[in-house]
């Protein structure tokens, strides 16, 4: 099984959704492990081994069940100002880079799928999640977590739209519009995040962008405030007033809005059927 969470902007909801679906997997009893193949962050989650990774993956592999491993993001991404950023490749640091040295892009892509490859060996499922915005068509050639990994592991994907923002209908097509042509017919399925509201009145407007482009529509998401733990405080001895650690609060808080996503119409049967293709 593989799937992979793509947003039509950043902060669209990939990361929760990528959490929410492995934890599904993990209450089923599907092996799985979450995958971010780039990230671009300041502050990062380090490993018992002493290598560096997106925060993101050390939840999402929380509520998986298992440890953080590097493997869940190999290339990571920390800005160090004036333009540059220091490339990170399976935890450990490499030369900077900038406009006018930029990275080895089949370098890092082949970084990128041996560690897929690797967690593919490992686990029944793996959880992709995108980064950004797929069709930012300035860097589009470079890209390694969008279409980069997509093209070289044919992995079926999934658009996530934050309602919040307005324009998400827009915002849905144009993403799927602006997918090169090879890559298209594998983005499945779109979700609505963040809705308020009766989401019956979407009915038309979902059913239009179905009959445009041919992606099935999982459902929406409400809008729910959640208390996930600050990215500086992750540690299994930091505890909060009502004594749970920060990785006790965020894994209560994604089984609460599973099921609330889940009783708000998420269907997760249509992700199941769309990452077991």
């Amino acid at each position: 099984m593989k799937v992979i969470f793509l947003g039509t902007s950043s902060g669209a909801g990939k990361t929760t959704l990528t959490a929410l679906y492995c934890r599904h997997l993990y209450k089923k009893g599907v092996k799985v492990a979450p995958f971010k193949a780039s990230n671009l962050a300041l502050n990062s989650f380090v490993t018992k081994e002493g290598l560096e990774m997106g925060v993101g993956q050390a939840f999402q592999a929380w509520v998986s069940g298992i440890e953080p491993s590097i493997d869940m993001n190999p290339i990571l991404l920390k800005p160090v100002g004036k333009g540059r950023i220091r490339l990170m490749i399976n935890g450990e640091a490499q030369d900077e880079t900038a406009r006018d040295n930029p990275w080895d892009t089949k370098a890092v892509m082949k970084q990128a799928c041996e560690a897929f490859d690797r967690l593919s060996g490992k686990y029944e499922a793996v959880v992709c999640e995108g980064s950004g915005s797929p069709v930012e068509l300035n860097i589009m050639d470079r890209d390694v977590a969008n279409i980069g990994l997509m093209r070289e592991r044919r992995i079926p994907a999934i658009l996530v739209g934050d309602v919040e923002r307005g324009g998400v209908f827009a915002a849905l097509y144009g993403t799927w519009l602006l997918m090169p042509e090879d890559i298209r017919p594998l983005v499945k399925g779109f979700i609505i995040n963040r809705f308020r509201g009766d989401p019956s009145i979407l009915r038309g407007a979902i059913e239009k962008i179905e009959e445009l482009t041919g992606m099935r529509f999982i459902g929406t998401i409400p809008y729910v405030a959640l208390r996930f733990p600050e990215e500086d405080s992750l540690s299994e001895t930091a505890v909060r007033p009502d004594g749970q650690t920060p990785i006790e609060v965020f894994i209560d808080n994604a089984d609460s809005l599973l099921e609330t996503a889940a009783d708000s119409g998420l269907d997760l049967k249509k992700i199941d059927e769309i990452s077991s293709a």
